[in-house]
């Protein structure tokens, strides 16, 4: 367990090496088409270590609470849950997470989900954030994007593409 808390904390701070972008999927061709927006700001994250369940008692998979405060461009509160596991060893792991945002994006309130994937062994570190499709609601419903995770001088702060579809008219 102390190497997935480790990895936990790691995973935070090892994220901008993580970090790989991607571009929304989006057709610009196509009429009245969303424009890919940009918004960026800072964020603090607690991660909890939680109990085992039925699923991973009895394994080397921890569990984590995720709970994010972000502020700039998007100003909400991000709640999750956090899997991840590897061999402290080798130095290699790997975890998976999902956190559901909710808050205001330029101006636009609502919420949607973030789904986290992220390795690491002898090569490096990869990691992907994308918003889950169907996840957005409110005036977030639609969204569509890649979240990336930025860490310099122990703060973290974000670098999020998005889109969302036109008004309608």
């Amino acid at each position: 367990m102390y190497f997935l808390k480790s990895f936990a904390l790691c995973s935070c701070l090892c994220l901008p090496l993580l970090a790989r972008t991607q571009s929304p999927l989006s057709n610009p061709q196509q009429k009245d088409a969303a424009m890919t927006m940009q918004a960026e700001g800072t964020f603090d994250v607690k991660t909890t270590l939680l109990a085992a369940d039925d699923a991973t008692g009895g394994t080397t998979i921890g569990r984590y609470a995720l709970v994010k405060q972000f502020h700039g461009d998007l100003e909400a509160q991000g709640k999750g849950e956090m899997l991840a596991a590897g061999d402290q060893a080798k130095g290699s792991a790997g975890y998976v997470a999902i956190e559901q945002v909710t808050g205001t994006l330029h101006g636009h309130t609502g919420s949607f989900a973030l789904q986290h994937t992220g390795t690491m062994d002898h090569t490096g570190y990869k990691l992907t954030v994308t918003v889950v499709p169907g996840s957005g609601s409110g005036e977030l419903a639609g969204i569509a994007g890649t979240f990336t995770i930025i860490i310099a001088d122990g703060k973290h702060s974000y670098r999020f593409e998005y889109t969302l579809p036109a008004p309608a008219q």
